[in-house]
């Protein structure tokens, strides 16, 4: 069985896991990772919301659906396990955070963005093996806006990192007042260089951060 979202979390969107719709959603799921090969693991498929709870969002990042082949998703947006080799898209955006901060990462395993409050969240949590979008269709979008509008609707003073044309139309309703969203192309080598380099959204974040009295992100600790 797929895992289950728990603490605060599973609170606050429980009209959404109890609803019809996820609960046929969590069935088809099910029984994909039954006949076909499916990312991340069962008992990762809400990885980002156990290692970052409700109560210390402070950043969110945006992926559109988790990597495609063996051994690389992980349960959370851009991330891969440690001693598996980088992606491109998270080269580019460790690329950036080099020019920004002047610091590097040296394993592509961002769990420790996530114990510092950097929900790290695909739009689509779960993809079959080689077929990117492959799950798009299930519901998982319904539950994704639903996680972004009730942190928009509880939360203030969070800091949205929308990467893409995706990522920002999901970010759409995201009140700019009381939070910050921070918008520029996907990092991905087909658009990185349309302005996601020298974006310098980690310093923008922290500064942000720092300024509403929240504790900043180290983001190469």
């Amino acid at each position: 069985m797929i895992a289950k979202l728990e603490g605060t979390w599973k609170v606050k969107l429980d009209d959404m896991v109890n609803s019809s719709s996820y609960k046929g959603m969590m069935h088809s799921l099910n029984k994909e990772y039954d006949d076909y090969s499916c990312y991340p693991a069962k008992n990762e498929v809400f990885k980002a919301f156990e290692l970052c709870p409700f109560e210390s969002v402070k950043v969110v990042i945006i992926g559109q659906d988790p990597y495609i082949r063996c051994g690389q998703a992980h349960g959370l947006s851009f991330s891969v396990p440690r001693g598996i080799a980088i992606p491109p898209s998270l080269k580019n955006i460790f690329k950036e955070l080099k020019s920004d901060l002047g610091c590097m990462c040296h394993s592509g395993d961002l769990t420790l963005w996530a114990k510092q409050g950097v929900l790290l969240l695909n739009a689509t949590l779960t993809v079959r093996e080689g077929e990117s979008n492959s799950h798009s269709s299930l519901g998982w979008l319904d539950f994704t806006k639903e996680v972004l509008q009730v942190l928009n609707n509880t939360k203030s003073n969070v800091v949205y990192l929308a990467w893409g044309g995706f990522a920002q139309k999901l970010c759409a309703n995201i009140n700019p007042e009381t939070n910050l969203v921070l918008k520029a192309p996907h990092p991905s080598p087909l658009s990185s260089y349309r302005g996601f380099f020298g974006s310098k959204h980690f310093s923008a974040a922290n500064k942000y951060l720092s300024n509403q009295k929240i504790e900043s992100v180290k983001w190469c600790k």
